[in-house]
């Protein structure tokens, strides 16, 4: 596969593209205007895509359906030898991957690397499995049970772990045998791009896969409330989100939603505090706080709660802003001038209402007036009914809160309209289990447990509806037909 993102990886020379992906092949964009792509480390225009349109959105769905009957009749065998093929593209291009990433996104070049190039190959490859022997049919009583494609699927993806959203939705949704229009996010469309031709290398038929570069009111609005579109994913903000249900509703679509979050990490008396701060504190910084499902609330019995504020400090001191094309650098810039703004209001705001800054604040951090840097803030005294407590910050800032018992650390850790992750550190991992049943959270890890791809993702209440990954992930992608005998 020729590539033309080589040159991001030592910031080449800018590029302005003026195609889509529709119907197998490159098309130039039926709408005339572009959206600009910076670097959020130098400021610099890195790139322009095009700015689609109802026009385009049009011919990528007409694309899918005419291709939605035989795609959804091929058997799971014929789907992966294609998907195998993506897998293999995937693996070998994971240092573009990384250097597109450092470029567009910002992401420190070793955690690019480590998170954004390997985790969407971690994710393919279990669909690789899951399909290799899932049965889409089952016998109930004097019913066979067919599980059968949705339909067209629209996804519609984020900036900030770009590729791996794309692969969490186009890669289980081709599994199920549905054709997808891509809409990835304007601030990192440059991923969306590469992954569109290694799909291309990979030899799907024609208007399996589309791909529409755009905005969210422009294109995403009518990709979302398109008569041709069966099902629609939706990763991004709860705000956008329910307009996006609202929408597909009406339409009587499908719908999936992976929202906003405020995860709380409660660590419980007898567990080890020093490791849950530092891990709570790798959480929150990774990704320079751009995760929705970090771990931004941590939680400490108030007798030990001066002694985590300490350690949440030494912890911070390790994260330096930095050149995120720099192997040393832990955390990058934020996005966007806009990310940066919109972080920055909060420190601001949560100062305001009376919250203590231990480390960081508002002011560019030291030798980086370029870029849309953020220092790495924690902030003490915070309590359950500041907006910084609540509300989704999505940058690299740490709130610390006391609880004074087991029920009062439930009660903060359930205090917001957020349910999507969390974490739980006890003395051994039956008492942590035992307290994680009683968080409104769709997952939560033990004593630092690890990340599983194969297990459902998703959250409760405002967090969404529906999960990705693994199997649960796939059957978001599937319909029901009973043949009763």
């Amino acid at each position: 596969m020729k590539s033309e993102y080589g040159a991001y990886g030592e910031y080449g020379a800018y590029a302005d593209h003026t195609d889509q992906y529709v119907d197998g092949g490159w098309r130039p964009s039926l709408e005339a205007g572009s959206i600009p792509v910076l670097d959020p480390a130098t400021e610099r225009l890195l790139a322009t895509v095009p700015a689609g349109g109802a026009v385009d959105v049009d011919a990528a769905v007409a694309a899918a359906r005419r291709a939605a009957r035989a795609w959804g009749a091929t058997t799971a065998a014929e789907r992966l030898v294609p998907l195998t093929r993506l897998r293999d593209g995937l693996a070998a291009h994971r240092t573009e991957i990384a250097a597109t990433l450092v470029a567009e996104l910002g992401a420190p070049i070793a955690f690019a690397t480590a998170v954004h190039a390997a985790l969407p190959l971690a994710v393919t490859e279990s669909y690789l499995a899951l399909l290799d022997g899932y049965s889409f049919e089952e016998r109930v009583g004097n019913s066979v049970v067919h599980a059968e494609p949705a339909g067209v699927v629209a996804a519609i993806t984020p900036w900030n772990y770009p590729l791996h959203q794309i692969v969490a939705k186009v890669v289980p949704a081709l599994a199920a045998g549905c054709p997808v229009v891509l809409k990835p996010a304007e601030d990192t469309p440059l991923v969306a791009r590469l992954f569109a031709r290694l799909v291309e290398a990979a030899g799907f038929p024609a208007g399996v896969f589309n791909l529409v570069t755009g905005t969210g009111p422009v294109a995403g609005a009518a990709l979302v409330g398109h008569p041709g579109v069966d099902v629609v994913s939706f990763t991004g903000s709860t705000a956008v989100g329910r307009t996006v249900a609202e929408t597909a509703g009406r339409g009587i679509k499908r719908v999936t939603l992976e929202l906003g979050g405020k995860s709380a990490n409660v660590v419980l008396p007898g567990a080890d505090l020093a490791r849950a701060v530092n891990v709570n504190v790798a959480n929150v910084f990774a990704n320079s706080g751009q995760t929705c499902s970090a771990w931004t609330r941590l939680l400490v019995h108030r007798d030990q709660y001066e002694e985590a504020v300490a350690l949440a400090a030494k912890a911070a001191g390790k994260y330096l802003p930095g050149d995120p094309a720099d192997p040393r650098t832990r955390i990058g810039p934020v996005v966007s001038a806009r990310q940066r703004e919109r972080v920055r209001g909060h420190i601001t705001g949560a100062l305001a209402e009376g919250a203590r800054l231990v480390v960081g604040g508002t002011g560019a951090p030291d030798g980086l007036d370029t870029g849309y840097y953020v220092r790495p803030t924690v902030l003490a005294d915070v309590t359950a009914g500041m907006a910084v407590a609540r509300e989704e910050v999505f940058g690299p800032v740490l709130t610390v809160l006391a609880y004074q018992d087991e029920d009062h650390a439930a009660e903060l850790a359930n205090a917001t309209e957020y349910g999507l992750a969390g974490g739980v550190w006890a003395a051994d991992t039956a008492t942590a289990a035992r307290f994680a049943r009683r968080l409104d959270a769709g997952q939560v890890d033990l004593n630092g447990g690890r990340f599983n791809p194969r297990a459902p993702f998703g959250g409760y209440k405002n967090s969404g509806l529906g999960r990705e990954l693994g199997r649960h992930g796939l059957e978001e992608f599937l319909q029901y037909k009973s043949l009763q005998y």
